[in-house]
């Protein structure tokens, strides 16, 4: 055995020690130059790769639980025993390394190739109404199942599904490259055997036939329909909008858009202090443009975080220069001024709005559904129509831990809806829909991870400093942890989530200091 390492640990094919393993802490090592992590667990070892297949994430850094390690960064799941992924936003396996052990050694041997899953054949065709996260995961569950059918993925976009969340952060701030937007590309969809229908929305769905008709007039007909059409930007009323260059952020056609006008102009307004806005905001300053937000809320965020992490948000835009008319609205738009209620005049070229959006429902309305702010959906994410499933942002679906009907807008959740709603419909009895929300915001430097969902909430706990960007916050109403945000604590996070899901209220407390 020998000591050989590197900046990803020793070389693991050359033997360890037993004792260097704690019981459920990952260990970090390579073979053949890749980084992998080895975990005891009940006296069993496993060995999959180290990085997250979504953005790299170190899992060495993450969190065991079960059978699976959770990625720090944006909490993708893997299976231990196989290294494929289990939890969204990563679809991709680590890949699986076996383990010998000689004494009190073991050593870990080349990747082995991954068993394809056993053919299921499923009901058929599927069809997907929408080409958003919802839709795409779909698509990459029911392969993953083993499911042969037929699966079509229609969408009113031109690029087919995009890494949205990258549309307001890297890409819009000029980090980014055009092609790490879609999600796989055309390649991947027709590796996987997806027709994906683009630049053509479906407009009716025929529930007694079971077809579904696009805007071009072609016919789709389905056994199992998963309605994932997402949401829509909210346009607040204002003068002079109508006249005036400005934008919502939706779709990978409407950054480039943006960016477009960013690099005519010099100064943008911002209408809304929502995530979206702001991280347009930041995202905008980085390309070197004046940047005003205006809200009518006295603190930013203040209603999700809390007045405290609210300013927090705040003040690290305005050290990069961030303008902020808050208590304001915009009465009109002329000549390039805006004119607001507070009285003040901010110039502009061009307008961002980010006020809100409305789940997209009008076909849901018109084929029948149940619709209440959203299609409403059962535990399995199934519709008022036995055929007919709904994810994402558009689905209002049971929210196990409080017991009431939610509708939640959070890119994850939405991937994670999918792949839920995917397997249902390949079952004749599916499993209620209990992951726990999750998203991510950054802002410049600062990254906040916010776990669960307190549309309301009477107390705020701090374990540690908000200045200092090194928190774990808990979100409580009637005494009752309901959500955590985390800065500067990725592990929290995940510990936050595990304490969510098994409705440990006690680790919860403990987490945020309550």
């Amino acid at each position: 055995m020998t000591d050989q390492s590197s900046e990803h640990g020793p070389d693991l094919m050359q033997g360890v020690a037993l004792s260097q393993l704690q019981e459920g802490v990952p260990f970090l090592g390579t073979v053949e130059d890749d980084p992998v992590v080895v975990v005891k667990r009940n006296d069993e070892l496993y060995a999959i790769g180290a990085r997250c297949t979504h953005y790299g994430g170190p899992l060495e850094d993450g969190l065991v639980v079960g059978e699976t390690i959770r990625c720090p960064w944006h909490h993708a799941a893997f299976d231990l025993t196989s290294g494929e992924a289990v939890g969204a936003p990563a679809f991709g396996s680590t890949g699986c390394y076996p383990i010998e052990i000689d004494g009190f050694h073991f050593r870990v041997l080349p990747k082995e190739s991954a068993d394809e899953a056993p053919a299921v054949q499923g009901p058929d065709p599927v069809v997907i109404v929408g080409a958003g996260a919802a839709a795409a995961a779909a698509c990459e569950a029911l392969r993953q199942a083993g499911y042969t059918g037929s699966i079509t993925m229609i969408g009113a976009e031109s690029s087919g599904p995009v890494d949205r969340p990258n549309l307001s952060k890297d890409f819009l701030a000029g980090n980014a490259p055009k092609e790490w937007i879609p999600l796989g590309g055309d390649a991947h969809w027709e590796e996987l055997d997806v027709e994906l229908v683009v630049s053509d929305p479906v407009v009716a769905i025929d529930r007694r036939e079971q077809k579904v008709q696009t805007e071009s007039g072609k016919s789709f007909s389905y056994e199992r329909l998963l309605y994932a059409t997402g949401a829509e930007p909210v346009l607040p009323p204002m003068g002079g909008l109508e006249s005036t260059q400005h934008f919502t952020l939706r779709s990978f056609g409407d950054t480039k858009r943006i960016v477009e006008a960013a690099e005519e102009g010099e100064n943008a307004l911002i209408v809304g202090a929502s995530f979206i806005g702001l991280e347009v905001a930041a995202s905008l300053r980085k390309r070197g443009l004046g940047v005003t937000v205006v809200a009518p809320e006295a603190v930013p965020l203040a209603r999700v975080f809390g007045e405290e992490v609210g300013r927090l948000v705040q003040s690290v835009h305005e050290e990069q220069g961030v303008r902020f008319e808050m208590g304001a609205k915009v009465e009109n738009l002329v000549d390039g001024i805006a004119r607001m209620t507070n009285s003040s005049e901010v110039p502009f070229d061009f307008v961002v709005l980010g006020v809100g959006v409305r789940p997209r429902t009008r076909l849901a309305e018109g084929a029948g559904l149940d619709v209440d702010d959203g299609v409403v959906v059962d535990e399995e994410l199934k519709s008022s129509d036995d055929h007919i499933y709904a994810a994402g942002d558009v689905a209002r679906y049971p929210d196990h831990l409080s017991g009431r009907s939610t509708r939640v807008e959070h890119w994850v959740l939405a991937q994670r809806q999918g792949q839920a709603a995917a397997r249902n419909m390949l079952r004749d009895s599916g499993e209620p829909f209990t992951d726990i929300p999750f998203f991510w915001s950054r802002h410049f430097n600062l990254n906040v991870h916010y776990i669960g969902n307190a549309p309301e909430f009477d107390e705020i706990a701090v374990n540690g400093s908000v200045a200092d960007q090194d928190a774990t916050i808990g979100y409580l109403q009637n005494g009752e942890v309901l959500a955590v945000a985390t800065i500067g604590r990725s592990l929290d996070g995940l510990r936050a989530e595990w304490a969510l899901a098994d409705g440990d209220q006690k680790r919860l407390r403990e987490l945020v200091g309550a």
